[in-house]
């Protein structure tokens, strides 16, 4: 090998010698070694900077070199890089060669050495390196200022996914430091003895101002670290083209994909360059670029589009011909023309670019969700006009054209809307009607839908009721009802009636729809049956009538038919007989009430069927109010017969009844049962739902029971809440009752017969006394002609008689109060003393004896006392008589009501002594226990009214007894 190489680089010199020698003879070649080299750090880059010079070339002399270059870390025997650089080397010519190490240059000691080589193409020889430069060193921490913790690099950019090297220098002898990325901890590796070295692998990107990266010492907590900024993958642009509209430009347009710049560094850019005319753009956008036409109507174009940023270039191309680019302008001056209910024409115009170019333009109408499409070829005005339109319709016409020889793209859309005009509407309104029987008439709710856009052509302004009497035709009546609208109530007689109702919009009325109500519209008793909902709806079917229907109604409503609802109806055709209701508007534990109506041929209606159901059936939401009866000692009854289930979100199945004790036992009816508050109890289940009453025996006297009632429906059962408290009691209080309540009852009856009778009790025992204005007496009386009629005025009256009663000093007269009989056994006779005039003596006056039938019931031989009294003598033992008249009315004037129980001795006044005597205790005292000699009459059983003083004497004992009317006088007995 030796000799190969040592003949190779004789070869070589020799070579060098003849073409420099001008075909001289070969001299010793000279040696090609790189001399001046010199290495520099650039630290924002990373890399070593590296320039030399070959001094063996001579003046003009230029030589293709090969330069093989190794570097080496830490010592020179580490080679980690070996490069070939090729390049021409001219006289006294410096070269330049840049390395780009991973690790930053501040992390170690670098090596640098090189040697070259001739290489001229074409001309094969062997060739031989030359000497190797001595090395040279590059160490960056000399420049490293005090601290103790380094990091490097102090700012990176990378792409996402690359790997980036990273270390730090520690000046600490025990090295203990920790590094994080993004809060991350980051091992590493030991490079020197104050040297660590981290690798992060497939760098993602984090956010445009960076990811951050530090380490700190443990001990010291010296921190130091730098922001890695990280670029996304610059995209090669998509959808490349360029387009005209006037020839004179090109709009070139692209999809740039995603951003690679950063806040801090923008280096994403893009060229537009054209290969037949040399021409090159830097674009200010990056997404479009203008692009002027040449003068010289150049048709061809090749463009290419450098997309190019720190790390990546991207590329694409696109060659065309100008004219096949061509884009028109907006169509311009578009408008509606011939407006009617179902028709329109629009115009337009094309801006023209180009002599004889022809367009296709498209135009399109839009409206009630229908799109309806038309091209035209035009050369500059456009027309089109559009047919079977709908009334009173908003639409919208657009317009846009193309190249029609060689297409390219579709102008912008330019457009108008317009509305068509209203028409009459198509279609009757859909009627339904409720009706409610009063008496001896109906109300009649009507319901109608409204009108679809397309079947009212036009807004809806009312609707018209023409109610008809089909018995009196006179009789119709017509109601114009308001928009929006959609019923109204109506009240008819004992008739039948038909009724048409109308839909009327701006442009004209409806078809009728038609109802007829007969005389008699009660709607026939018809078993409600339950329907079951599956996952379409309700699933309906009936039989049909053996009557001709032309029509079939189902309406439904959300709450029983006797209150006011939401009410849906659907109308079906003469030969269905089932149908499946299915609406979003179905609420879970609402139950629905459906009715099947036939309609006749004379448009009246009548109930085939009636159906309810749920949707979905929940959970009772409410117990029932539990009354408790027949409460014993060993049992009770439960009732809650006034619980409705109509009410309820689902039909009730049955009822469970919970008691509950504290010896938690429960009898064989009854299934032990944790309930909810984790308490034990009792369960009794009723599954039937009618049955609401129930009867609990075989209790404990003297216990307490707790008791719920609880609904279930097949969705499961209610909430339990509050139990109530029951407290058996004695078993012989039972006895106790029956004793009782008879006695109460008894002493009720007694109470409720005395309360009757208490009217008969006083009337029999304590009679009112009479009012004295009633009395006949006033008839016999003689008034003054100057006083008023008043019997009580003493003044105003005349005395008939005066009844005398004298009493010695030192005894009483005894009354009621004493009832002991006097010594005396004769009958005290009354007697009589003329104080007023009579007819014997001068100036004297007849008595008057008064008559009372009032108080003459008890007396059975009354008539006797009606007389007039005769002519009376006064005995010689009385006092001087007569007395004045007007003296005799002065102790008139007095209080002559004094007590009569006693009256004190030797004192003389008047007493006023009723009519009626009837004989009390006190007064059979006074009376004889046999009577002398028959009488006419008992002489004590009526009294004169009339006032006496009680100072007169007695009249005489020989006086006759026979006259009636007079009051007992006492007699003075002097022994």
């Amino acid at each position: 090998m030796a000799p190969l190489a040592a003949l190779q680089a004789t070869f070589l010199l020799a070579l060098v010698s003849l073409r420099t020698g001008g075909g001289k003879a070969l001299s010793e070649p000279s040696p090609l070694t790189p001399e001046s080299l010199k290495v520099s750090i650039d630290s924002s880059q990373q890399s070593l900077l590296l320039q030399w010079s070959v001094h063996s070339l001579t003046h003009h002399q230029e030589l293709k070199m090969v330069f093989q270059i190794e570097i080496s870390r830490m010592t020179t025997s580490n080679v980690i890089w070996v490069e070939n650089y090729s390049t021409t080397v001219e006289w006294k010519q410096v070269l330049h060669w840049r390395w780009v190490s991973e690790l930053p240059l501040e992390c170690a000691t670098h090596f640098v050495r090189l040697r070259g080589k001739v290489e001229e193409a074409g001309i094969p020889r062997p060739s031989s390196w030359g000497n190797w430069s001595s090395w040279e060193e590059v160490d960056a921490q000399e420049s490293l200022g005090p601290g103790s913790l380094f990091v490097f690099p102090e700012e990176k950019l990378v792409e996402e996914g690359s790997n980036v090297t990273i270390c730090y220098i520690s000046r600490s002898h025990d090295n203990n430091v920790s590094c994080y990325l993004e809060g991350v901890r980051i091992h590493g590796e030991q490079l020197g003895p104050n040297v660590s070295v981290l690798t992060l692998g497939n760098v993602p990107f984090v956010r445009n101002t960076g990811t951050n990266f530090f380490c700190k010492m443990n001990q010291t907590r010296d921190i130091d670290g730098f922001v890695l900024f990280v670029f996304k993958v610059l995209e090669e642009p998509k959808g490349f083209s360029c387009e005209t509209q006037d020839f004179k430009t090109l709009n070139c347009t692209w999809e740039p994909g995603t951003d690679t710049d950063l806040p801090k560094y923008r280096s994403q850019s893009y060229t537009l360059s054209e290969a037949f005319s040399g021409e090159k753009k830097s674009c200010e956008h990056k997404n479009w670029c203008v692009w002027q036409v040449a003068a010289d109507s150049q048709e061809m174009y090749n463009f290419t589009l450098v997309a190019e940023n720190s790390f990546r270039k991207r590329s694409v191309n696109a060659l065309f011909d100008l004219v096949h680019r061509v884009r028109p302008m907006t169509p311009l001056t578009m408008r509606l023309k011939s407006i009617s209910a179902t028709s329109a024409t629009v115009t337009w115009k094309v801006r023209s670019i180009r002599h004889n170019l022809m367009y296709l333009c498209q135009v399109e109408l839009h409206g009630e969700g229908k799109v309806m499409q038309h091209n035209v070829s035009v050369e500059e005005d456009g027309q089109h006009s559009f047919g079977a339109l709908e009334p009173a319709t908003e639409y919208v016409a657009r317009v846009r054209c193309a190249a029609a020889e060689h297409f390219w793209k579709w102008s912008e859309w330019t457009g108008r809307n317009f509305s068509t005009l209203p028409a009459a509407p198509s279609e009757a309104p859909d009627v339904w009607r409720d009706v409610k029987p009063a008496l001896g008439s109906c109300n009649v709710t009507l319901f109608w839908k409204p009108l679809s856009k397309s079947q009212a052509r036009g807004e809806i302004l009312f609707h018209n009721v023409l109610v008809e009497n089909l018995h009196r035709p006179s009789g119709s009546q017509l109601f114009s009802i308001p928009a929006p609208a959609s019923g109204t109530e109506v009240a008819l007689d004992g008739c039948s009636h038909r009724i048409l109702v109308t839909a009327n919009n701006s442009a004209g009325t409806s078809p009728a729809a038609v109802i007829v109500i007969s005389g008699d519209p009660v709607d026939k008793e018809v078993e409600e049956e339950r329907v079951e909902h599956t996952e379409p709806g309700f699933s309906l079917s009936w039989k049909p009538p053996p009557e001709d229907v032309i029509d079939y109604v189902v309406d439904w409503c959300d709450r029983p038919w006797d209150t006011p609802c939401g009410l849906q109806w659907r109308h079906l055709g003469p030969n269905s007989t089932s149908t499946v209701i299915s609406s979003g508007a179905f609420k879970p534990g609402v139950r629905y009430h459906f009715r099947i109506y036939g309609i006749s041929p004379e448009r009246m209606a009548y109930l085939l069927e009636r159906k309810t159901g749920y949707s979905q059936e929940k959970a009772p939401s409410d117990a029932p109010q539990v009354l408790v009866y027949n409460l014993t000692s060993h049992a009770f009854t439960l009732s809650w017969k006034d619980y409705s289930t109509d009410s309820q979100p689902g039909f009730i199945c049955g009822y469970y009844v919970y008691l509950r004790s504290k010896a938690e036992q429960c009898h064989p009816e009854f299934q032990k049962t944790v309930l909810p508050d984790g308490s034990v109890g009792c369960r009794y289940e009723i599954n039937n739902p009618e049955q609401k009453m129930l009867v609990v025996g075989n209790l404990q006297p003297e216990s307490s029971y707790e008791f719920s009632v609880i609904p279930y429906t097949r969705a499961g059962e209610g909430q339990i809440g509050a139990f109530t408290k029951v407290t058996m009691p004695d078993e012989h209080s039972h006895v106790l009752i029956r004793i009782m309540i008879p006695m109460t009852a008894c002493l009720l009856l007694i109470v409720i017969l005395c309360y009757l009778k208490s009217q008969w009790v006083k009337e029999m025992c304590y009679s009112d006394i009479p009012d004295p204005r009633e009395s006949r007496v006033l008839s016999f009386l003689k008034l003054k002609e100057t006083a008023p009629l008043t019997i009580m005025n003493v003044n105003d009256c005349v005395p008939d008689a005066l009844e005398v009663v004298k009493k010695p000093e030192g005894s009483k007269i005894q009354f009621s109060g004493a009832r002991k009989r006097p010594p005396e056994t004769a009958c005290t006779r009354p007697e009589y003393i003329y104080l007023l005039p009579t007819e014997n003596s001068p100036g004297s006056s007849g008595f008057i004896c008064f008559e009372n039938l009032t108080y003459n019931q008890a007396a059975p031989n009354s008539g006797s006392c009606a007389h007039v009294l005769g002519p009376h003598k006064a005995p010689p033992s009385q006092l001087g008589l007569p007395t004045p008249p007007e003296n005799l009315l002065k102790p008139l004037e007095q209080n002559y009501m004094n007590t009569l129980a006693e009256i004190p001795p030797g004192e003389t006044t008047l007493n006023y002594v009723s009519q009626l005597a009837f004989p009390v205790s006190g007064d059979k005292d006074l009376l004889p226990a046999k009577p002398p000699e028959p009488e006419p009459a008992l002489c004590c059983e009526y009294r004169m009214q009339m006032a006496v003083p009680l100072g007169l004497a007695s009249p005489s004992p020989n006086e006759s007894s026979n006259c009636s009317p007079t009051a007992l006088l006492e007699q003075d007995h002097h022994g």
